[in-house]
């Protein structure tokens, strides 16, 4: 790997995040030599956790928002910039509130666009799997297996396989206001990059997950199984008959962190990327595969309603065929999706009283 300059310095906005937060502490781990900024707004319930552990390892705090250009340009220059800092629930906007979602994802990233041409910095853009359109992907054939959902052989959408769903899978379609406004600021990165030589990386994620995630249903649905397996508390099977067998690939953030620092490591090597990052079929899980590696982990059992109603923007099925991103590096995902649940579980046993706290739980909801 390259060794850059020991004066790299490197803005993680959304930097208090999960994964902002995590790349920021790992990074910083790696090279002492480099400073690191992490910026939030501390919007997201759990980000305060963060600040902490973001002093401890040595990364300057800024409280700054996204949405102001003002508040990043006030910034000291950067090397580098990793744009971590969506609104990343897919039901964001749905109740017609839609101006956050609208101005962190799409006005963000142009003021992060703004701030990475005032230095010539690199910019690495976490974007989404949910760039790609619900419609086609609810057409996609699968069969039914024992505990989960398949994709079949034979596809008539292109860009779809047993892989998973690539790059050439088409973008005509509505997507959700999430993945719109990813998309969107995916196009303006791709304008910035060709009209103003900036070097951009465009790393298109699927479900990341790990410690220090709070999970919700509709982000982080992995870390959220295991929190209410472990204090007690009832799940839902919701949609496709009620069963569970919905499928999702997923990516530890440490893997993720391995990769980022690859990118940062080649600017010029990885300039212009748009690509899938996901754990790929061997990285995959099933929600009734994930229940019952979380009664595994923590001896509990908890009741579990079947909804079989589908919800507006859920799929059956999404694996991300990672075979342009793995065309270009040897990186590949090295931890599997039980020691990733194993090594949540380790966490929330070691936070329990903070995250219960954080989670807003009480002694009387829980059922262990």
């Amino acid at each position: 790997m390259v060794n850059l300059a020991p004066t790299m310095r490197v803005l993680v906005t959304g930097g208090a995040g999960f994964v902002g937060a995590n790349l920021g502490i790992s990074l910083a781990a790696r090279h002492p030599e480099w400073e690191l900024v992490a910026c939030d707004n501390l919007y997201r319930r759990g980000s305060e956790l963060n600040l902490p552990r973001l002093e401890q390892a040595g990364i300057s705090f800024v409280k700054g928002d996204v949405r102001s250009l003002e508040e990043l340009m006030a910034i000291e220059p950067l090397d580098a910039l990793i744009e971590c800092s969506a609104e990343p629930s897919v039901l964001a906007g749905a109740d017609g509130e839609t101006a956050y979602i609208v101005q962190t994802n799409l006005l963000g990233a142009y003021n992060c666009l703004e701030l990475a041409r005032r230095d010539g910095a690199q910019l690495i853009f976490l974007s989404t799997s949910r760039v790609y359109p619900m419609g086609p992907q609810s057409e996609l054939a699968y069969t039914e297996g024992p505990t989960r959902f398949e994709l079949s052989e034979g596809q008539e959408i292109p860009g779809v396989s047993t892989a998973g769903i690539s790059e050439d899978f088409p973008l005509e379609g509505a997507r959700s206001l999430y993945g719109a406004t990813k998309l969107a600021a995916e196009l303006l990165i791709e304008e910035y990059a060709e009209g103003f030589g900036l070097r951009t990386v465009i790393d298109r994620c699927g479900v990341i997950t790990g410690p220090w995630q709070m999970g919700k249903v509709d982000q982080g649905v992995f870390s959220f199984w295991l929190f209410h397996h472990h204090f007690g508390l009832p799940l839902s099977y919701i949609g496709y008959g009620g069963e569970g067998k919905q499928v999702r690939d997923l990516l530890h953030i440490n893997d993720l962190t391995d990769l980022v620092d690859e990118q940062l490591a080649d600017p010029e090597g990885w300039a212009g990327f748009v690509g899938n990052v996901g754990g790929g079929r061997d990285n995959s899980l099933s929600l009734l595969e994930t229940t019952e590696i979380c009664r595994e982990l923590t001896g509990h059992e908890v009741p579990i309603e079947r909804v079989p109603e589908t919800r507006r923007d859920d799929v059956p099925i999404f694996i991300a065929d990672c075979a342009r991103l793995f065309e270009r590096t040897e990186w590949r995902p090295s931890r599997d999706p039980r020691r990733t649940l194993a090594d949540i579980h380790r966490w929330t046993t070691s936070n329990e009283s903070s995250l219960a706290e954080a989670l807003g739980l009480d002694a009387a909801a829980r059922v262990n």
